[in-house]
């Protein structure tokens, strides 16, 4: 079983340019050893459901220590039997692709 998490944090009160910030949230990510994958608007990782809420929360944990607001969006799709989902599920849409 896996849940794909995709999800974007960010503080609210740092300015136009976040990217120190989200930055360090990314290396949270990478240093939890989950599989993840980021992108322009959010990060995906992967994991139990207490894995990647674990991960979520040490995020928001980090940000809240030099920000008086900061911003979470949360998106989760957990299927029972599913291993290496983030790449099966782009392999499936771009072998219909092809």
């Amino acid at each position: 079983m896996s849940v794909i998490l995709e999800f974007s944090i960010f503080p609210m009160d740092k300015g136009a340019s976040v990217s120190p910030h989200v930055a360090k949230a990314v290396k949270i990510i990478r240093d939890s050893g989950l599989p993840f994958k980021f992108g322009p608007m959010g990060t995906c990782i992967e994991g139990s459901w207490e894995q990647v809420s674990e991960v979520a929360g040490q995020c928001m944990a980090a940000m809240q220590v030099d920000s008086e607001r900061v911003y979470m969006s949360m998106k989760a799709d957990w299927r029972k039997g599913r291993t290496d989902g983030m790449k099966s599920k782009t392999q499936s849409v771009r072998d219909k692709i092809e």
